[in-house]
């Protein structure tokens, strides 16, 4: 079914100036001179049906541009590169496009999600549609203005041209446009006229970003606002029997205390008395006597590899037979631990919950599943909803689920204030939603120095893979293979964290592979090439990857990579993953600094289709790679009867700028439609780096983080 969509348009002068510069008269368009300060405010006066995906465009009649990106915003660059896309097809010059954030509109948009690296993906055909279908409504309004037909006129860079060389600007006609019926299958650009697309944008938000401009969700306020500091239980499994809140309510700038459900809430006039104010709550805590500790977690992981209850994700050939036939089998285990977020903005929402409507204002990932969660709780006609989405100072996944944002609904309701929930980084890493600890043993035959037979089980706490990883790369290059998965149901709160599963799968999967081709005394690019030879693409409909895509992607890697070419000094490692839609491969190379490995850079090759903008992608490449060093370097978080044993920076290490490499990224050029690239340059870095590190010491590394077993990094690391 056709959604809604509104084109909006404010009455502007669009006109023609002069020029003189060195001598000579240059005759061109000035749009800046046409701005009037007098301009009528924009007013709605049409409505636009587009495809799947739908966007509000505003167009003055000066031929300036809004465009509305849809999407959440958490720094991976959609509020910048979906607009382009729109402005592409529209023909309007970039420079004189402004971006705006749309709110949550469940009736012109669809898919206002931020997760999964999909929104370029989803949004690519029908946000391309958007704007070609404007451009040819306003051709047609030229048109008939000229009293010629469309076919004979051409628009470009916001002007309109007819076969006689008479122009009209978009402002001009748009007006008249707005009458117009909706043209269907408007003719989209060939790829090879894009003047935008492809092109690096600066982004939109950059300016207010480095000046401190209200842009994210910390920065909001509004009129007669209270502050909330939640208190919750200090650990998994815990309950509040009961509290005294009576020196709380002493603290100055204190204005209220509230329980629901388990929690406690402080409001005050500022986020320094709400917290202080927690600080002097006295709760009493009781237990349902399940309070985890990681040494529990690691026995139930284990039992289940050991011959626990699994599902069968993925099966071919016969595994059994190929390692009771093998001249080799080869079986490793791989350990990860849970992992907060840590955003560098902690969660907070706003929300103002009145007999009209619910006002709800703040960083989220999920708008449409927030607001139908909050019309739930407080037993709303979901229409009673109105959302508003902040720039993200970051997401990772963590901003995925809404807790935050229903916590605020609640206390407004209870309260009938408008509430603003807070929370401090102690309690966004004490509440979290975490990476589950996963442990993966992977099982592999050789016989006459081939790969085969592999055998992949998984042990999670909570949840396991997607449906689709186990279809995977090397799901198609080895005959026998089986993937098995199984998981111990915790009451720690668990859930998707940046490029979920494959974050820890691709670091053990690729330092496999890794071992393998030393085992069979292949080079290490070689063996993965060669696997791939033995797909058969399009023979297997489950297969999700491209053997073909992942091959190009891999030789531009080696090659940009100088691999086998580095210095004595120098030791590289290999990756190449698959996920989100995208082929990444990666070179690390490490150096020994006082008998300690350093990573000095990552050479990245991505084939994530059209490039709509490369700064923006690169930055999403460079910051997966680093994202991704880290962790598997220092990110860990322990638990002690229900309670994560690091809950700031003090005890919790992240990588910090003195050991980020350089990251060096460069493009398969083709014309396929685009695909994610804020998750898959992560899963590969761990694993790459893992392989430079073998080479470098001689250790082969099995767990995550590798500083347990690389021993002491820095002077003041922690473990």
């Amino acid at each position: 079914m056709k959604q809604e969509n509104k084109m909006v348009f404010s009455r502007r002068n669009f006109i023609r100036t002069s020029a003189l510069a060195s001598g000579g008269i240059i005759i061109g368009v000035n749009f800046l001179g046409a701005c009037k300060e007098t301009a009528a405010p924009p007013v709605d006066i049409a409505q636009l049906n587009f495809q799947d995906f739908n966007a509000f465009i505003k167009i003055a009649e000066n031929g300036y541009v809004t465009i509305f990106s849809p999407n959440p915003e958490i720094g991976q660059g959609v509020k910048t590169s979906m607009p382009m896309i729109i402005a592409e097809e529209l023909d309007v010059p970039w420079e004189h496009v402004s971006v705006e954030q749309a709110p949550l509109n469940n009736e012109s948009f669809q898919r206002q999600v931020a997760g999964g690296s999909q929104s370029i993906r989803f949004g690519w055909d029908s946000l391309r549609q958007t704007g070609a279908t404007a451009k040819l409504m306003l051709i047609q309004a030229a048109a008939t203005r000229w009293g010629v037909e469309p076919n004979t006129c051409t628009a470009s860079d916001g002007v309109i041209t007819n076969g006689k060389g008479e122009t009209l600007g978009y402002g001009d006609v748009v007006n008249d446009a707005a009458q117009l019926e909706v043209p269907e299958n408007a003719t989209l650009k060939e790829t090879k006229d894009y003047k935008i697309i492809g092109k690096d944008a600066t982004n939109v938000d950059i300016d207010d970003i480095i000046t401190g401009k209200p842009l994210f969700g910390l920065d909001y306020v509004a009129e007669g606002m209270k502050y909330v500091s939640v208190l919750r239980p200090p650990a998994f499994g815990q309950t509040l029997k009961g509290f005294d809140d009576t020196e709380a309510k002493k603290v100055s700038g204190v204005t209220e205390v509230v329980q629901f459900g388990d929690k406690i809430a402080v409001l005050a006039n500022n986020t320094w008395a709400a917290m202080k104010g927690k600080k002097a709550l006295i709760p009493e805590w009781e237990s349902d006597g399940k309070l985890e500790s990681t040494e529990h977690h690691d026995q139930k992981l284990n039992a289940l590899l050991n011959g626990g209850k699994l599902t069968i994700a993925r099966e071919d050939g016969n595994v059994n037979k190929a390692f009771a036939e093998a001249d080799q089998v080869v079986e490793r285990t791989y350990e990860s631990p849970f992992l907060p977020h840590n955003c560098m903005e902690p969660m907070n929402f706003y929300a103002n919950v009145t007999a009209d409507k619910v006002h709800l204002v703040g960083p989220i990932q999920t708008p449409a599943g927030t607001a139908r969660q909050i019309a739930d709780i407080l037993e709303r006609d979901e229409k009673d909803i109105h959302l508003e989405m902040t720039r993200m100072g970051g997401g990772f996944g963590r901003r995925l689920y809404g807790d935050f944002a229903r916590e605020a609904a609640r206390i407004s309701d209870l309260t009938k204030k408008p509430v603003k929930v807070i929370f401090s980084r102690e309690d966004d890493m004490a509440a979290g939603t975490y990476r589950p600890a996963i442990k993966y043993r992977i099982k592999a035959s050789l016989k006459d120095g081939k790969v085969t037979g592999y055998h992949l089980k998984e042990a999670s706490v909570n949840s396991n893979m997607y449906g689709l990883i186990p279809n995977f790369f090397p799901a198609g290059a080895i005959a026998n293979y089986k993937v098995e998965t199984g998981n111990y149901q915790s009451n720690i709160t668990t859930g998707a964290w940046r490029a979920p599963y494959t974050n820890f799968l691709a670091f053990a999967e690729q330092s496999f592979f890794d071992e393998l081709a030393e085992i069979l005394e292949v080079d290490a690019v070689q063996l993965r090439l060669d696997l791939l030879d033995n797909v058969d693409e399009g023979a297997d409909e489950r297969i999700q990857y491209s053997a073909s895509r992942m091959k190009e992607t891999i030789k531009l890697a080696a090659d940009k990579g100088n691999w086998g070419k580095s210095d004595a000094n120098t030791y590289q490692g290999f990756a190449a993953y698959y996920s989100h839609n995208t082929h990444v491969a990666e070179v690390a190379e490490v150096t020994l600094e006082n008998g300690l490995p350093k990573v000095k850079k990552v050479t990245v090759a991505v084939d994530c289709g059209i490039v709509v903008n490369p700064t923006g992608a690169k930055n999403q490449v460079e910051g997966g790679v680093i994202d991704g060093i880290g962790h598997a370097m220092y990110g860990d978080l322990l638990f002690n009867d229900g309670q994560p044993k690091a809950t700031n920076f003090d005890a919790y290490r992240l990588i910090r700028m003195d050991e980020t490499p350089i990251v060096e990224t460069h493009f398969v050029e083709n014309n396929l439609s685009p695909t994610g690239l804020g998750e898959p340059g992560l899963p590969p870095a761990g694993g790459a780096l893992a392989n430079a590190i073998k080479l470098a010491t001689g250790q082969r590394l099995l767990k995550q983080p590798f500083a347990k077993d690389l021993g002491k990094i820095s002077k003041d690391f922690k473990s």
